[in-house]
């Protein structure tokens, strides 16, 4: 059973509680979230036909590196990249190469920017050039899936409500919800507790409380849900080449709800989809 910890009392390491932050922490991580979703933001006219991962990672350096920021994956755990690329079936942890994206692709791209000592941590998916309908219907229903999730962020909730409201959904529109990775506590830490299920039942897992800062970031396959990592022992991928998507947030919750740290400021939350409102 997890116990919570006063976050200022904490060290700065996963020790298995969950940090709860006071409410002046949670401009630290606004900002460090803000930078990460600008990032995100610029590559959106970056993202098209030939470029080539490795650009991408070398853009998202220097912007971290003109602001002050350092990319949280560079050199962690012996990774050697600034972002993290996953193309069409990669699930996630997709190292960036000099292969040249190609049209039709999609690619979720995962962003952390360390800025005064918070973890600023959220990825989109981008559409290469023009996509096929089965792939853009797939990164709407992730994409719906992350604010069903985030909705039921709120104190007295439990953990399993998130992945209940992700999971509903997403296999009412026969697709399957990766299980392998979750999201996770952030701030202070890279990877925190408590761990955040994109599956499960409404009526189990940690009592969210004020203070409590975590990543919503569901993996959700046109396909089955199981996944295998490659050789390099990062890259993860679908075990039956189905296409697969991810949206990410880093979310706080607050004494009446929820405070999504790493909204778009210019509104392009869904690059290449069309506007919520519309």
């Amino acid at each position: 059973m997890l116990t919570y910890v006063d976050a200022d009392s904490a060290p700065l390491r996963n020790i298995g509680k969950i940090r709860l932050y006071k409410p002046e922490d949670f401009e630290g991580m606004r900002r460090a979230c803000q930078l990460t979703a600008r990032c995100l933001d610029e590559l959106v006219s970056i993202v098209k036909p030939g470029v080539t991962t490795n650009q991408i990672d070398r853009f998202v350096f220097e912007f971290g590196m003109d602001h002050g920021a350092v990319p949280a994956t560079l050199n962690y755990r012996g990774y050697t990249k600034s972002v993290c690329t996953s193309i069409n079936h990669v699930v996630c942890h997709g190292i960036p190469d000099d292969k040249p994206l190609r049209e039709g692709d999609i690619v979720n791209i995962d962003v952390t920017y360390v800025l005064d000592g918070w973890y600023g941590d959220s990825s989109r998916m981008y559409p290469v050039g023009k996509i096929k309908r089965a792939a853009e219907r797939l990164l709407e229903v992730t994409h719906k899936c992350l604010m069903l999730g985030i909705a039921e962020v709120k104190p007295g909730a439990r953990m399993g409500a998130i992945g209940a409201a992700i999971q509903e959904y997403a296999e009412s529109e026969r697709c399957s919800v990766v299980r392998d990775f979750c999201g996770h506590g952030v701030g202070r830490i890279f990877h925190d507790a408590p761990n955040v299920l994109h599956y499960g039942k409404r009526n189990e897992g940690p009592e969210m409380k004020p203070g409590m800062i975590f990543t919503i970031e569901p993996m959700i396959n046109l396909g089955k849900p199981h996944v295998k990592i490659l050789s390099d022992g990062w890259t993860a991928v679908t075990r039956d080449r189905s296409l697969t998507a991810q949206y990410e947030h880093a979310v706080g919750v607050t004494e009446t709800g929820c405070e999504i740290f790493t909204l778009s400021p210019a509104g392009l939350d869904r690059p290449g989809l069309p506007p919520l409102s519309e």
